[in-house]
């Protein structure tokens, strides 16, 4: 049960709920009908098979940082071991493959591309100062547009593809302040290590802001219902605010990880919001 645990725990659950979700969200405003055709399922569950071996093998190597930074997850705390890890990477990473490859060939290329930029993410990328950061937010974005080709309607995907790729690069931001100890033992250039601590705070905000000035274009240009307005306006907007508010007020890691959190629950708050849009 334990070995259970500790693959459940290697794939991040709850990203996972959330890449599901995107793509089907994504392919209901592409069809602009509420039902999830069996294409669009299993694109989901595609991307999520892509996106568990990407987590899995970042994990795998993080390792020495994690030890550090997060040594509760499943490989510093030995709960599974390296080979292991490595036949579960590989067992999610065919799957993802075989299964988009029975959808369509631009679900196919999408997967193809994301495992490629998964990998390289982990073993070159998240060392590049800024790009690290782009790629993430790059990738955690993707699932919107992967879920309007599914069903062959690109632009139903761009609005959401958007708004994810910002909350994302926000919460990437914060990741590296949070992460600051084991990043700078390993000499990565993150943001915060290169720029200074103060100047990544001021990116969050910046990044925010502009993500809560962009929540206002799909319904003023009559493309999101009102729905979606109340939505943003009374939940999602006064919730970022509070985020940037604690993150101004308290620099803690204990305070970093909560605000790491409370972005990923904005993600899903506005998945709702998109979804009645």
């Amino acid at each position: 049960m334990t070995k259970l645990k500790a693959v459940f725990k290697i794939v991040r659950p709850v990203n996972i709920i959330i890449t599901i979700l995107s793509v089907f969200v994504a392919g209901v405003i592409a069809l602009n009908k509420n039902f999830i055709p069996i294409e669009l399922f299993w694109s989901a569950v595609a991307e999520a098979f892509a996106f568990s071996a990407g987590n899995i093998i970042n994990d795998i190597f993080d390792l020495e940082i994690d030890r550090i930074n997060r040594p509760d997850r499943v490989l510093p705390g030995k709960i599974l071991k390296i080979s292991e890890a490595y036949s579960l990477y590989v067992v999610c990473l065919i799957a993802s493959i075989i299964i988009s490859f029975m959808v369509n060939l631009y679900v196919f290329l999408i997967i193809i591309f994301t495992n490629i930029l998964l990998y390289l993410y982990s073993y070159i990328i998240k060392k590049i100062v800024v790009a690290s950061n782009l790629t993430v937010a790059l990738i955690f974005a993707s699932p919107f547009l992967l879920g309007a080709l599914t069903v062959g309607n690109i632009n139903g995907g761009i609005i959401p593809f958007v708004f994810a790729f910002l909350i994302h690069f926000s919460r990437e931001i914060v990741k590296d302040m949070e992460d600051i100890s084991g990043d700078l033992s390993q000499n990565f250039e993150s943001i915060p290590l290169k720029f200074g601590f103060a100047n990544a705070v001021k990116l969050v905000i910046y990044i925010t802001t502009i993500l809560i000035l962009f929540t206002f274009y799909p319904y003023i240009t009559g493309i999101y219902s009102l729905t979606y307005f109340l939505i943003i306006f009374l939940i999602l907007i006064p919730f970022l605010i509070y985020v940037l508010y604690k993150l101004y007020k308290d620099r803690s890691n204990r305070n970093l990880k909560r605000i790491s959190f409370q972005l990923k629950l904005n993600m899903i708050i506005g998945l709702i919001a998109i979804y009645f849009a």
